[in-house]
């Protein structure tokens, strides 16, 4: 058995968690967390979980309540009954419609694109 696989993670429904979560492997977040959350892997939140503090992951999966900043390095996906407020960096975004979006997306590689100006 490999003991360097990253871990899977549950916030179950009923739980309350304050503070900061870092963490290797994936999370699922059905609870609430106050705080940061910090994850190499993917977040998924499901439709009665709650977030409200900022988040870092590889991909994110939302269904349920984000208030804060979500910075996805690669796809961050929001279902029909998510409801994001705050500000989004991600690569790609896929939203579902019924989704709630209020705030600021910044979405794409970011870098500037190199331009040349011709004479």
């Amino acid at each position: 058995m490999n003991s360097e696989s990253p871990a899977r993670n549950i916030i179950g429904n009923g739980t309350v968690i304050k503070g900061e979560i870092e963490s290797n492997g994936d999370i699922r977040i059905d609870g609430k967390v106050l705080g940061t959350l910090k994850s190499t892997g993917k977040i998924v939140l499901g439709q009665n979980g709650v977030v409200e503090g900022d988040i870092s992951c590889k991909q994110a999966d939302l269904s349920g309540y984000v208030k804060g900043k979500l910075m996805v390095d690669e796809l961050t996906s929001m279902k029909s009954t998510a409801y994001f407020e705050g500000e989004l960096s991600t690569k790609q975004l896929y939203i579902e419609i019924g989704a709630k979006f209020i705030g600021k997306c910044e979405m794409g590689n970011t870098e500037a694109p190199k331009t040349e100006i011709k004479k």
